[in-house]
């Protein structure tokens, strides 16, 4: 990825697609508590440091920077998303964002949440 590409990709708003998980999520009848579950499994925010990154309008690549405490378990999500390896991507901005994709699809496919949460 060409790194003007991935300044496009770190400037996305976190506040612009948390929206968007909750519609995915809610619209395969999962709800916006589990998603909370899993974005908070994987960051260590809880809802007011969350929250506050939302109301900050905080980008990814600071959503991710600020983060308490990245899951040292991420490192289990494996698979394809968007088309790459999860695993594969070098740039940790945009391997944590493809990792909480991956989250927020295996929660809108109907998997168990301690599947998800790598337990």
């Amino acid at each position: 990825m060409a790194m003007r590409d991935k300044e496009k990709v770190y400037k996305i708003l976190f506040s612009t697609v948390y929206p968007l998980y909750i519609k995915k999520v809610e619209s395969k009848s999962r709800t916006q508590e589990e998603l909370n579950t899993v974005i908070f499994w994987l960051t260590g925010y809880n809802q007011q440091t969350m929250q506050e990154q939302i109301d900050q309008r905080n980008d990814f690549k600071t959503f991710f920077e600020q983060a308490p405490q990245m899951n040292p378990n991420a490192s289990k999500i494996t698979g394809m998303i968007c088309g790459y390896r999860v695993e594969e991507i070098e740039d940790d901005t945009i391997r944590n964002m493809r990792y909480l994709d991956k989250l927020v699809d295996e929660l809108a496919k109907g998997r168990k949440l301690e599947k998800i949460l790598r337990a």
